[in-house]
Formats: structure tokens, C-alpha cells, sequence
């Protein structure tokens, strides 16, 4: 087995870290969730959830990682044989996300290159639908589309490239690129939002808090929610990460530091979100409240139509969209990291072959959603391995690691013994009492809400192929991968 990859620096881990933890869902999915659950009041309930159940996760992840300096599917089963399906299981996760994010970094990359001609027009919807993506319906794929496969065909090249190069020279380097430049550019959109006629009452509507929400339940595990699926945990991806650190890292102050810069980047993306839409309600005549949209909607529909009313909307609208593809290509190496690391590991091959046969594999099936059906086939996919996958796994992963392999004294002692911060009663209750019981009710509610109707309305037969099916598909083939033995000398 080769010689095991580290990092340069600690700025250079934590960038990589920050750049998995910062992508698309900071910018289109935090600001929609903050306002629909109590807009400023939403503050109160997402900080606790940082606090008990984020921030505790990354810890423990990071400790996994760097403990057992291994992939996710080598570290669990270090605690234990029988569990190292769950580390297959979150790799399988990462590289199913890892075949469709691609696809809208894609779109991201051709929006960038729309705006120097607004080429989106006065219907950005319309053409956005019909004239980028050419959608047919649910489950009729039709052909492929050009816009999206000669922009996929870029992206892999790129993060192939950096890939191939390594831990060192190739994710960090990257990464301290990509993050500076992700942060000057979305500062310099946020700048000049706030500065547009109408930020204020965008501003307005997205901080003034409904404190009647306080008290749902609901409002609390939209918090979490929102925690636990922007800081890329149960991924594989921070365990990874970790295990490339040297051996006197301070792993408490790193998860901190971590999770602080995720959720100051959604709050800035809030108001830069806001700021706009304040702007394109003024400009329309309408209250902000009905502009407001979260999701792919917001960033290639609704922001278009707010970049051609601004000055100088060519340059934002390259810095809007070029920032978006910043935060994909990130999240995307992070991503292929998890299973290049676990091949590398599991078969003793090299990491040129491990990222040929991963990335290589997940670029061909990324090609399955280039066609006309493929913005019904992503959506589907996203929510079934997200609600199924990373949520489940995620609860699996804290019940096996805590209550069955009781291994948080080991972890905890691990951790202290590197860190500055010491972590104590506060960090053992969140993990074994409050982050189980808050992810069980998330999944019981998923389970409620899609036995009682189907996801978006699609037909039936297309949710149990490409959704549950797709679910169950990452688990068992996580199993499939326990049977082949480790090489001898990790036995």
C-alpha cells in the first residue's frame, strides 16, 4: 500500500474541510429554510443545533478519522468487523451525489458563460427549462442535451486533474484557490445587493423573527436538518479528511473553526439572497414574500431575471454563477475523495488507479442525467439519498458508534489528548442523547410524509425505481464490499 497522503498545512485541511462543507445548499437552500421557519427567530434553534448536534458530529468524525488514520469502511471497521458496512455505505452515498451535483455545477458553468450576453432573456424560466435543458417529463429521458454534456465533460476534466495530483498537491492546492476566491466573489455580490433600492426590505423580511415559531417542533428539526446536511457529515468526507492529518492536529478547534465558517457563509449568503430579492420585489411592485423560492428555482430562474435589472449585470452575474461553480467544484473533490481513499485501501492499488476506476466510473453515470428527463432524475435522487441515505446513515452511524461499540470514552480521550478545547459531559449528551432522538423523529417524519404521498407527485413507478430503489441499492452493495478481505497487512 502506498505511503499514506497528509496535508501540507492546517490551513490547507481546513480550507479542504470548509470547501466540503461550503457548496450549492449554503446558497440556495439556508436562506429559503431560515425565512418559511421564523426568518430571524430561526437563529435560535439552528445555533442550538450547531451546538448539540453539528459541531459534536464533526469532533467525533474528525477523531474517527484521525485516530484510525483511515477511509471511512477501514476506521469502522477498526472499531469493529460487523461494522464496517456503514463506512461502505456512506462511500456508496458520496459517490451516488457524486454523479449528479456534477450536473449542476454543469449549468452553473453555462450560466456563467449566458451572462455576458444575458442570454437567458426576459424569461429565465422559460428558457432555463425549454431552451437550456430541453425537459421532457418524469421517467422520458429523451436525448442529450449539448448545454449540460460539453460543460460535464469540463468539469470531470478538472476535477480529474486535481485529483490525479493528490491530497497535497492537488485538493489543497486547489482548495486554496477556490475558497478565497469564492469568498471575494460571493462578498462582492452580497456588497453590492445590499446596496440595491429595496435590499433594506428584503433584508427585513429574512431577519424579522416570528417568535411563535420557537415553540414547533417542526421549525426545530428544519434546524437541524439544515445543520446536519450542510456541514458533509455521514458522507465519509470528514472522516477522510481528518485521517490525512498529522498526528499533534488539534481536532476540537478545527471542528469549531469548521463549523463557525459554514454557518457565517449561510448567513451571508441569507443576506446577499435577501438583499436581491428585496430588489427584484421593489423593481416588480410586489411584496418580497412573493419572490421568495429556495433551490435550483432560485439560482437559475429567479437570479437571472434579478441580474438583468441590475448595473453592470454582466459582471455579477459572471461573479454570481462563477461563485457557484467555485462552491460545486470544492464539494466535488471532497466527495471523490471518500471512495478514491476507500479503493486505494480495500484492493492495494494506487491512487492514480483508484482515481481512474472512481472518478471515471462516477463520470460515466453523471452522463445519465444530460438528457432531457434529467432534471427529474436529479431531483429524485437527491431527495431519496438524502432522506434515506445521508439522514439514516447519519443516525445509524451515532447509534452504532455510541450505544452499541460504546466507543465514546476512547474517542473523547483521543480527543483531548490532541486538543486545546476540552470536550466533556456537553459532547457525550449531545451525541448520545440529543442527535439520535432528533435524527429518529427527522426520519419518521420522512418516512410519514412519503408513505402518504408521493415525492413531488411524480408517477409511482418512477419514484420506487430511481428513489427508494436507489436507496436500498447504496446499502447492499455497501455490504457486497465487506466480503472481499483487506490486504494481509491490514489484518
Amino acid at each position: 500500500m502506498e505511503k499514506r497522503s497528509q496535508w501540507g498545512t492546517r490551513l490547507g485541511f481546513l480550507l479542504a474541510a470548509m470547501g466540503s462543507a461550503i457548496g450549492l445548499g449554503n446558497i440556495w437552500r439556508f436562506p429559503a429554510t431560515a425565512y418559511s421557519n421564523g426568518g430571524g427567530a430561526f437563529f435560535i434553534p439552528y445555533l442550538f443545533a450547531l451546538l448539540t448536534a453539528g459541531i459534536p458530529l464533526l469532533i467525533m468524525e474528525y477523531t474517527i478519522g484521525h485516530k484510525y488514520r483511515s477511509s471511512a469502511p477501514r476506521a469502522f471497521k477498526k472499531f469493529n468487523k460487523k461494522a464496517e458496512w456503514i463506512g461502505w455505505w456512506q462511500v456508496g452515498i458520496s459517490f451516488v451525489i457524486n454523479t449528479y451535483y456534477p450536473i449542476i455545477v454543469a449549468w452553473a458553468l453555462m450560466f456563467t458563460y449566458f451572462s455576458f450576453t444575458e442570454a437567458w432573456g426576459a424569461d429565465p424560466e422559460a428558457f432555463f427549462l425549454n431552451d437550456f435543458l430541453s425537459i421532457s417529463g418524469p421517467g422520458e429521458f429523451g436525448s442529450f442535451v449539448p448545454n449540460v454534456v460539453i460543460p460535464l465533460l469540463l468539469i470531470w476534466a478538472v476535477v480529474f486533474a486535481i485529483l490525479y495530483r493528490g491530497v497535497k498537491k492537488g485538493i489543497e492546492v486547489a482548495n486554496k484557490i477556490f475558497i478565497p476566491l469564492l469568498m471575494v466573489s460571493f462578498f462582492l455580490i452580497v456588497i453590492r445587493a445590499i446596496t440595491l433600492p429595496g435590499a433594506a426590505e428584503g433584508l427585513n423580511t429574512f431577519f424579522e423573527p416570528n417568535w411563535d415559531t420557537i415553540f414547533d417542533g417542526s421549525v426545530w428539526i428544519a434546524a437541524y436538518g439544515q445543520i446536519f446536511y450542510s456541514l458533509s457529515i455521514a458522507f465519509a468526507i470528514m472522516i477522510t479528511f481528518s485521517s490525512y492529518l498529522p498526528k499533534d492536529s488539534d481536532i476540537t478547534n478545527n471542528a469549531f473553526i469548521t463549523g463557525f465558517a459554514n454557518s457565517s457563509f449561510e448567513l451571508l449568503a441569507g443576506i446577499g439572497v435577501f438583499s436581491a430579492l428585496g430588489f427584484m420585489a421593489a423593481q416588480q411592485g410586489q411584496p418580497v414574500s412573493e419572490v421568495v423560492e429556495g433551490g435550483i428555482g432560485l439560482a437559475f430562474m429567479v437570479f437571472p431575471r434579478i441580474i438583468s435589472q441590475m448595473p453592470a449585470s454582466s459582471f455579477f452575474g459572471v461573479l454570481f454563477f462563477g461563485s457557484l461553480v467555485l462552491a460545486g467544484l470544492s464539494s466535488m473533490v471532497s466527495i471523490s475523495e471518500t471512495y478514491i481513499a476507500a479503493l486505494q485501501e480495500k484492493f492495494s492499488i494506487k491512487r492514480h488507479t483508484a482515481v481512474s476506476v472512481g472518478v471515471g466510473l462516477s463520470a460515466l453515470v453523471s452522463f445519465a442525467y444530460a438528457n432531457q428527463g434529467g432534471l427529474f432524475l436529479l431531483d429524485t435522487v437527491d431527495y431519496f439519498i438524502n432522506n434515506y441515505g445521508v439522514a439514516l446513515v447519519g443516525l445509524v452511524e451515532v447509534v452504532v458508534v455510541v450505544w452499541f461499540l460504546r466507543q465514546l470514552k476512547p474517542l473523547k480521550d483521543h480527543a483531548n489528548n490532541v486538543s486545546d478545547i476540552k470536550i466533556g459531559a456537553w459532547w457525550s449528551f449531545s451525541l448520545s442523547v440529543i442527535t439520535p432522538i432528533v435524527l429518529g423523529f427527522m426520519m419518521i417524519q420522512n418516512f410519514r410524509t412519503d408513505f402518504a404521498e408521493n415525492y413531488e407527485g411524480y408517477p409511482t413507478t418512477f419514484l420506487l425505481t430511481y428513489g427508494w430503489a436507489v436507496a436500498l441499492a447504496v446499502i447492499i452493495i455497501g455490504l457486497l464490499f465487506t466480503i472481499k478481505k483487506w490486504p494481509k497487512e491490514d489484518v
